[in-house]
Parts: C-alpha cells; structure tokens; sequence
C-alpha cells in the first residue's frame, strides 16, 4: 500500500486537474469548440469531487445542470469519507 502522504499528494493533484479540465471545457464552449463530454467530466469528479465542485463554481460551469448539481456534493462527501477512512487507518495501523 501508498504511504499515506503519496496518496494525500495524489489526491491533491488529482482535483488540481480536474479543476483545471473544467476551466478549459469552459473555455472551450466560449469559444464554440470541441468539448469534454459530461460523462468524463463527471468520471473525472468521481475521483475528484473537489476538483469539480470548485470548477463548477470558480469557472459558473455546469451549474445548471442537475446531473452535475448532485454529483458534485456527492462526490466531495464521499471522497472525503474515504480519504479520511485512510488517514484514520494509517494513523491507527
């Protein structure tokens, strides 16, 4: 298994990205380009709810979406209970 720290810093790069990914789909429709699809956009929020939720409301992207209005909180609890399960293994182990 990760040292903690590593999958700490995963996570964290990680939403950086897809925070990013959102930003860059944002300005894509802007422009009328090619765009990310909403079913990567949201794979992507799986692993990284923070990420996604925080492009959502930096980038005012996706917010009327219902899909990504309900994914978005879903994914930032639901990362958050697993990377803190983590923690809390690795500090009691």
């Amino acid at each position: 298994m990760l040292p903690i720290k590593y999958v700490i810093l995963i996570y964290f790069l990680w939403n950086c990205y897809v925070f990013i990914t959102m930003g860059r789909d944002k300005k894509k429709a802007k422009l009328g380009r090619w765009r990310i699809s909403e079913a990567t956009l949201l794979w992507m929020g799986a692993f990284g709810g923070v990420g996604l939720f925080a492009g959502m409301k930096y980038f005012h992207h996706k917010t009327s979406h219902p899909k990504f209005l309900v994914a978005a909180p879903v994914f930032v609890i639901l990362n958050t209970a697993i990377l803190g399960f983590l923690i809390y293994k690795h500090i009691i182990a």
